[in-house]
């Protein structure tokens, strides 16, 4: 079932050069893939990649996007919980990669690097 915001707040998800190419190697070695942004305590700015479908979205869940990534034949979707997005909607989510351990759950954590989400008030 989709579940996206159709209004027009919605926050704009971009990946910056060096997250695209990280999906990229992903994607290559675990096939269709998907993000997640929870609104837990300690990974609140880490979005966790997964193959696409392995983490189960449900009503508490919001398709933000559905990103296209150079050499990656399918979209990439990016989920947020409803109550993480009440406080990020008005907000540009921009996807980055920075150097550290990652969660054990999400894909890039054996690559030495984590997801980190970076964020603009929309309009700015």
């Amino acid at each position: 079932m989709d579940r996206q915001e159709s209004n027009d707040e919605a926050p704009r998800v971009e990946l910056t050069p060096e997250a695209a190419r990280l999906v990229r190697r992903l994607r290559e070695a675990h096939g269709p893939l998907m993000f997640h942004q929870s609104g837990g305590c300690c990974d609140g700015s880490a979005p966790m990649c997964y193959p696409e479908g392995e983490f189960r979205t449900g009503e508490s869940d919001v398709r933000l996007a559905s990103l296209t990534v150079d050499g990656v034949a399918e979209p990439v979707t990016f989920w947020m919980s409803k109550s993480q997005y009440a406080v990020w909607s008005h907000t540009r989510l921009i996807v980055d990669v920075v150097p550290g351990r990652g969660s054990g759950f999400s894909l890039e954590a054996p690559e030495g690097v984590r997801f980190l989400i970076r964020s603009r008030l929309v309009g700015t």
